[in-house]
């Protein structure tokens, strides 16, 4: 009998067809849901974080190391490197790798120990860091100990020691106007044109790529690439090192002659551009080395609070306040007090109070005043620096005698009003504008548009502040034909290509007197310079013009001070000389006129031949001045008497020969044309030394005896009226007892001790 048929119903099948079909659809949706998501990936890995992802795999393969740009050179006028940047290289550790070479670890410490100046045990400490791939040893390590280094790493095949070129900034100059050009920290410009200047000094740093392992170690020819650094942009600026060679020594011996150690300043300018040729402040400092402390007084502050040692100690609490005081201490030092500092400037502020008052026409050459010592106003009683008096006296007579009561009669008739005018015209209430740090702002208070006394007190200069660069900014306004120019000290920012991209506009700000008021008041501070307190500034061949000041502080000491120009018909440069609290026990009356003005003289004398202002001597003036003494060896007496004589020489004969076989001075010798010329005829010049004799406080009589005497020749600077009883030596340019030889010429400055300001 046949089996009946097991298929299966036809249910079951339509459902195991769905369970197909779904698996299917389940397999299509998961595949392309996974496709989907690896093509996202794939998108964001390829395309989206493409440069993100490829830079670390860079990163990851190359070790990169970054090359500074050198910073642009900082020029003088004439092209003298002020500042420049220097070959270096930093010393780098990689500990990560230096750990696989344990054997090399004690090696490596000692000798670049050794050649770098540091401790061991710093270096050790560099190394525990094994996480680390860079670690910096020593920053700007000048080309020969980087060399030291390189050898010691090659001639025993040291692995995890680095170098990277670099730069080091040089300032060829030292302390040379160091209060003005600046100095670079880690951050670039810290102070002065440096720091003004940074951007376009600072270039573009370059890059060092090297492929490296897995370990992050070097692997050596097989990928470097070099991205050159672009260096910075350069300065050319209005520094003379030569004048600011003249300046610096000149306010140096002023804070020697006459100092306390609270700090001179100096500024030479152009009186028609605001070209500021030199500057100089004390205490300065050597550039290279910014952090070291010069000035004898700042040290000695360090001393009296008893920190020197502190640096030896473990007392935290002492070596925090020994990095406080340092700090405070360095912030001084690097002051530029010319710019950054105010202060009184009395008399010589009655220059900006009379050219007011000429340009308001309140008063004119025929204008009279009468002093009888003192004035009151609003019931203060206000002094004259001749408590006697001064009499009746003329404009010009009381301009050159400083006179208190005057200028306060004349500042009465300009008016509150006018007055304020005028200091915010001449730029006194606000900053000059100069290119360098930290300019501080005259101070005015508003009194002075409605006080009577604090009209009168602005008139002689007291009461209100100034910074230097501001008053000599406006005294140049008052003699350059009216107009107020911004001192400067940059002229043009140059690119590495040599292209100029910057240039200074020496446009007048605005033009605050009239040329006829400023043609008078250079006759008037002429005469101030030939006539009144500011006769010891005078310079023999040159026209110069100026106004002493002596300004009282609220502190009970002052201030003495001594603006001038030159040549005053035709002025080219002006001049601020100020020292702060002078010394009271020197013997020299305290004042601009006796302390400040004979030091301008020196510093004028030496900086009008430099720029090529020619002399234009007084018959008196032409007896003493200057000459280069004929060669006359091979002569006979006669001829050479002849000789010497066509160029105003005196001379006399040693021996009896028939030719002259020596002399002294030799040819070529530059000494006063008043001085006689010894011929050798025949017989042996002395080799015999000649002791320089002690002239400061004679008579200019008296001082050319003593000299003469003793073999030599006398040059005279400072006033030149040498007959005035009240007319002494101050200074000479050798020192009593020196040993030199016959005929030198020792300089001798005269001074009239009448002077009071």
């Amino acid at each position: 009998m046949a089996q009946p048929s097991k298929r299966r119903p036809e249910s079951a099948r339509r459902a195991n067809r769905t369970i197909q079909s779904r698996t299917l659809l389940l397999l299509l949706i998961f595949g392309v849901g996974v496709f989907v998501l690896l093509f996202s990936k794939l998108y964001q890995w390829q395309i989206t974080q493409h440069e993100q992802l490829q830079s670390l795999a860079v990163k990851q393969q190359t070790l990169r190391t970054t090359v500074e740009a050198n910073r642009g050179t900082i020029y003088d006028r004439n092209g003298n490197i002020l500042a420049m940047s220097s070959t270096a290289e930093n010393i780098f550790l990689s500990p990560l790798e230096i750990e696989k070479y344990e054997q090399d670890k004690a090696l490596i410490a000692k000798n670049l120990a050794g050649i770098l100046e540091m401790e061991e045990e710093s270096i050790l400490t560099m190394m525990e860091k094994t996480w680390s791939q860079y670690e910096i040893v020593k920053k700007k390590v000048d080309q020969t100990k980087a060399d030291e280094v390189r050898r010691f790493i090659n001639d025993n095949e040291i692995r995890g020691v680095f170098l990277e070129p670099t730069a080091k900034r040089i300032y060829p100059y030292g302390s040379l106007a160091s209060n003005t050009i600046g100095f670079t920290n880690e951050n670039g410009g810290a102070y002065g044109l440096e720091a003004v200047y940074d951007e376009e000094l600072t270039g573009e740093s370059g890059m060092v790529v090297t492929a490296k392992d897995v370990h992050g170690t070097s692997v050596l020819y097989q990928y470097e690439q070099y991205f050159d650094a672009q260096d910075g942009n350069s300065l050319n600026t209005t520094i003379d090192t030569t004048i600011q060679y003249y300046l610096e020594k000149g306010v140096q011996e002023l804070e020697a002659r006459f100092g306390t150690g609270k700090g001179a300043t100096g500024i030479v300018m152009d009186v028609n551009t605001g070209a500021v040729l030199a500057m100089a402040s004390l205490p300065n400092y050597d550039l290279n080395s910014p952090s070291t402390i010069y000035s004898d007084m700042l040290n000695a502050e360090l001393e009296a609070l008893g920190l020197t040692d502190a640096q030896d100690k473990e007392d935290e609490l002492s070596q925090e306040t020994l990095r406080q005081a340092m700090s405070e201490l360095r912030l001084r030092q690097w002051r530029n007090k010319a710019i950054n500092d105010t202060y009184e400037p009395g008399s010589t502020f009655k220059t900006i109070t009379l050219a007011m008052a000429l340009e308001e026409g309140v008063v004119d050459l025929k204008s009279t005043f009468s002093c009888s010592g003192r004035v009151v106003v609003e019931g203060e009683t206000i002094n004259c620096s001749k408590r006697t008096g001064h009499g009746g006296q003329t404009l010009i007579e009381a301009f050159a005698n400083s006179c208190n009561p005057a200028f306060i009669n004349i500042g009465l008739r300009v008016g509150n009003t006018k007055f304020y005018e005028y200091l915010q015209a001449f730029g006194l209430t606000e900053k000059t504008g100069i290119d360098t740090t930290g300019e501080a702002s005259g101070f005015v208070n508003q009194e002075i548009t409605y006080s009577t006394l604090a009209l009168a007190c602005y008139a002689f200069g007291q009461n209100f502040n100034v910074t230097p660069i501001a008053l000599l900014a406006a005294q140049a306004a008052c003699v350059n034909g009216g107009y107020l120019r911004e001192p400067y000290i940059v002229e043009q920012i140059v690119d590495q290509e040599g292209n100029v991209t910057y240039q200074h506009d020496s446009t007048p700000v605005r033009q605050v007197v009239s040329q006829e008021t400023s043609d008078l008041m250079r006759d008037i501070m002429e005469y101030e310079v030939t006539n009144g307190t500011g006769k010891n500034g005078q310079v023999a061949g040159y026209r110069i013009g100026g106004k002493t000041g002596t300004a009282d502080k609220v502190t009970g000491n002052v201030i003495v001070s001594f603006a001038c120009f030159a040549p005053a018909d035709d002025p080219q440069i002006i001049m601020l000389l100020t020292l702060d609290e002078p010394n009271r026990d020197t013997g020299t009356y305290v004042s601009g006129g006796n302390m400040v003005a004979p030091v301008a003289s020196t510093v004028m004398s030496e900086i009008l031949p430099y720029l090529g202002i020619e002399p234009n001597y007084t018959a008196e003036e032409l007896v003493g001045a200057d000459k280069t003494v004929p060669n006359v060896v091979g002569f006979t007496p006669d001829q050479a008497a002849e000789k010497l004589k066509e160029n105003g020489f005196a001379c006399r004969t040693v021996g009896s020969g028939d030719t002259v076989t020596d002399q002294t001075p030799l040819g070529g010798a530059i000494v006063p044309n008043n001085a006689e010329i010894i011929l050798y005829c025949g017989e042996e010049k002395s080799t015999d030394r000649c002791i320089v004799p002690n002239v400061v406080g004679d008579s200019a009589a008296a001082a050319n005896q003593k000299i003469t005497n003793a073999g030599l020749i006398m040059g005279v600077s400072g006033v030149t009226n040498r007959s005035s009883a009240t007319v002494r030596a101050i200074s000479q340019s050798v020192a009593p007892g020196t040993e030199v030889e016959a005929g030198t010429v020792v300089r001798v400055q005269f001074s009239d001790s009448s002077v009071r300001d």
